[in-house]
């Protein structure tokens, strides 16, 4: 676990505008800066950065978040990711807690490896344009030079060494590391990848860390994939993510599709959205990176038996991965097609039909589930009880699990407890405390039960705190923790005791931001956060906002005192009560005056 403190001083060292001006062209517009969004697709700038918050945020779409936060949603990395790159961007070593970090010479190891994947790139590409057989291939399925170049699509000469016309050092360990050369029995080297249209495959930087191969003739294997390298490991990453963001962003939805080509053919014909699984099953962490991309995930297979199998080991990687506000489905093209074939002979727009009218995850699921099972009878029904066993405990998304878990039961004939209690599930699902949903930039926890109303009043204390945390110190606890148990006013209370800490003063909003990441106060601070960068507390009058703040809080108090006090029946009020009363009757009204005047 990377330490809290580290985070801090990690943010409080970066230039938010600096980073962000990497991918997205910034303009000055008073103290902060402005663009277009890249979170979503507009055509005036509504996406501001702070450099004195260390924050951005956006009009349109609510994005916003630290730089941490922005290279999670831009770049599609998780936590522990962003953070690493980000220190590895500030030359800052992540102390992790006795996990593995690299050192100098494993970077310096890692800087090589990267160079011999962009070198072999290049060759491939060059050597694309002086074959002839290869363009011709490239055409005949349709594709432009355009097309190519975006995805830096190249041909692998058929030559036992042509990787040496680049490398001289044909035998430097590099080369085998980065899985680009093989060695035979008797130790002679010779290029993996021969004869074929090489498709690079890039992280989330950009970087090229392997490649896929397919032959233009007949032959085995048709595809031939990089090995997994220090580089490159097949589970974590997709083809296609990088030159497919700006689609899945405009669109909202990303299309998992099987093969290169599929990728590379959908994008020919407009569909900009689709990446691909690297010649592995899909993965959680490849649902997880997906799901933090868009609000609709669809996964598109042939309608085949081996489609069909493949759908079903996506379908099991999803289920740890759901959230309530994402959807996931499936797409079943006919059987004499695949996503390549199918847009060539319909078009763009009849494959985006088809994937917005996708089979849900949860149809296709209970489909699943009553494969093989008579539900005439009631050992068929048992079946599907039994079978759901392996699969809807493992739903992460509450409300959907419930919703299933119903609808199973009607199937099967029983109560929603009974099945509950057969799945092995908690008898009230109700009874838990919190869940996990996705709020648009990253995964906040929240209340199940239904919570206390906000009150302006504690909106507008955790707004000015916010804003200025220092303040803290003029906020009376007593009065503080007389409020409704709300998760405001946790927030309240919390950002009061990490003040006192002092590690924290002087730091940017940002920092103050990650210090609350993944504690039960983060989604309460994104929503002020937003009421605060919508123009709802001015910076000059931060204050001001306070003391007007102080005064409804201690009001509040007062009224609430006295409403208690002139309760009791007036025999039982002793003279210190009736003086007591007299004495909040004249503080509420100073009270009520001040407001007045202010």
């Amino acid at each position: 676990m990377i330490p809290k403190s580290f985070i801090e001083d990690l943010i409080a060292r970066v230039d938010i505008v600096e980073l962000i001006q990497r991918y997205v062209p910034l303009k000055k517009a008073g103290a902060n800066y402005a663009a277009c969004c890249p979170f979503h697709n507009e055509k005036s700038p509504s996406f501001t950065v702070s450099p004195n918050k260390q924050f951005y945020h956006c009009f349109g779409c609510g994005a916003h978040g630290t730089a941490i936060s922005f290279l999670m949603e831009y770049a599609g990395l998780g936590f522990v990711d962003a953070v690493k790159d980000l220190a590895q961007q500030m030359g800052l070593e992540v102390p992790d807690d006795g996990a593995v970090t690299l050192d100098a010479p494993a970077r310096e190891s890692q800087r090589s490896l990267l160079e011999v994947m962009k070198t072999a790139m290049n060759f491939y590409r060059r050597e694309l344009k002086t074959s002839p057989r290869a363009i011709g291939y490239l055409k005949k399925r349709g594709l432009s030079g355009e097309i190519a170049a975006r995805f830096g699509i190249g041909y692998a000469p058929d030559g036992w060494q042509a990787l040496q016309a680049v490398f001289p050092k044909y035998d430097e360990p590099a080369l085998a590391e980065a899985g680009m050369v093989i060695s035979n029995e008797a130790g002679r080297r010779y290029d993996r990848f021969r004869d074929r249209i090489m498709f690079p495959i890039l992280d989330g930087k950009g970087n090229v860390i392997a490649f896929g191969g397919r032959i233009l003739d007949a032959g085995e294997p048709k595809y031939l994939n990089s090995p997994e390298t220090p580089l490159f490991e097949k589970g974590r990453e997709l083809y296609g993510l990088p030159q497919a963001r700006v689609a899945i962003r405009e669109t909202g939805t990303v299309i998992v599709v099987e093969g290169y080509m599929d990728v590379v053919a959908l994008a020919q014909f407009g569909v900009g959205n689709a990446v691909a699984t690297l010649g592995t099953a899909t993965t959680p962490t490849h649902v997880q990176k997906l799901l933090r991309q868009a609000d609709h995930l669809v996964f598109c297979f042939d309608g085949d038996k081996a489609g069909r199998k493949a759908a079903r080991r996506a379908l099991e990687a999803s289920l740890p991965q759901l959230a309530d506000d994402k959807l996931v489905s499936f797409l079943f093209l006919p059987e004499e097609h695949d996503p390549d074939s199918f847009v060539r002979a319909n078009g763009a727009q009849a494959f985006q039909d088809a994937a917005k009218n996708a089979t849900p995850l949860g149809r296709f699921l209970l489909d699943t589930l009553a494969e093989d099972c008579d539900l005439a009878t009631a050992e068929g029904r048992a079946k599907m009880v039994f079978v759901a066993k392996e699969m809807i405990p493992k739903i992460s998304a509450p409300v959907l699990r419930l919703q299933l878990i119903r609808e199973l039961a009607f199937a099967a004939q029983l109560s929603p407890e009974e099945v509950t209690s057969a799945l092995g599930l908690a008898q009230a699902e109700r009874s838990k405390k919190t869940y996990t949903r996705s709020e648009g930039r990253g995964k906040f926890r929240a209340p199940l039960q239904p919570r206390a109303r906000v009150t302006p009043l504690e909106s507008k204390l955790l707004r000015a705190l916010l804003s200025r945390p220092e303040l803290g110190e003029r906020l009376p606890l007593g009065l503080i923790e007389q409020l409704p148990d709300t998760p405001e006013r946790g927030a309240l209370v919390a950002i009061v005791d990490a003040g006192e800490d002092g590690s924290l003063l002087g730091a940017p909003l940002g920092a103050w931001i990650e210090h609350f990441r993944g504690t039960p106060h983060e989604t309460s601070l994104a929503l002020a956060m937003r009421s605060i960068e919508e123009g709802l507390i001015a910076d000059e009058s931060v204050e001001a906002y306070l003391v007007d703040a102080l005064h409804e809080l201690e009001l509040a108090h007062v009224v609430a005192e006295i409403t208690r006090l002139s309760a009791q029946p007036d025999q039982l009020l002793q003279q210190e009560g009736k003086q007591r009363l007299t004495e909040l009757f004249a503080r509420r009204k100073a009270l009520s005056e001040t407001k007045t005047a202010a």
